[in-house]
């Protein structure tokens, strides 16, 4: 459920802390995700985190995901340095965690916006280099009323990654679409597009989610 829901649209409208919390019901796999959001613009650039929380076991939490980006940039720089951390937990498995240093660059306006970087990505445990490359966007369709955000990632995997011993390319996006009952509340979802996300298969899969999201 990741990454910038409200993230672009705050970043040129207003300077201010934004955080939202979701609620997310996956539709194929049948389980429930909460994902907790906070973006903040200081002088020296932004910070952006979010953690997502898979409940699809009868105990509770089943897999937990965590991120953390720093774009350094003042108003005089075109382009800003992105710091970025991410790494996740499951029940039975961990994920390695990785390092992302590249280039951001963002331009929007209360309609419509984009963001997107390009970075070396540092895997732990990994020893071969890796890159990744992230555009996200908005537009408001109906001014307060209708929203199309989302993201779309493309990275390598490049190494030993667990049971996977294979070079592979993996792509992911989550469109999303809310319609704003208020300025607290909105309903929508996403459509999770993926190859190769969490398993070595090639084929293109597309999971949906009908969500509910809490402007904090």
């Amino acid at each position: 459920m990741k990454k910038l829901i409200t993230l672009l649209t705050i970043l040129v409208t207003a300077s201010v802390t934004a955080q939202n919390f979701q609620l997310h019901r996956d539709l194929e796999r049948g389980h429930f995700t909460t994902t907790f959001e906070m973006f903040k613009p200081d002088t020296y650039g932004n910070t952006f985190t979010f953690v997502d929380f898979d409940y699809n076991t009868t105990a509770g939490t089943s897999f937990a995901y965590y991120e953390i980006a720093r774009v350094l940039k003042t108003e005089k720089m075109p382009v800003g340095a992105h710091i970025e951390y991410n790494g996740g937990h499951g029940n039975t498995f961990s994920l390695n965690e990785a390092w992302i240093f590249g280039a951001n660059y963002g331009k929007g306006n209360a309609k419509w916006g984009f963001s997107t970087y390009a970075g070396y990505k540092a895997f732990t445990g990994v020893e071969k280099g890796n890159f990744q490359v992230t555009a996200t966007w908005y537009w408001n369709i109906i001014a307060d009323k209708l929203t199309c955000s989302g993201f779309a990632d493309y990275w390598t995997e490049n190494g030993e990654f667990g049971i996977f011993h294979e070079d592979r390319n993996v792509f992911l996006a989550e469109p999303q679409l809310w319609f704003h009952l208020n300025k607290t509340f909105s309903v929508g979802g996403e459509l999770e597009i993926s190859s190769n996300f969490g398993v070595n298969d090639n084929a293109i899969k597309g999971r949906p989610t009908l969500a509910i999201k809490w402007n904090i």
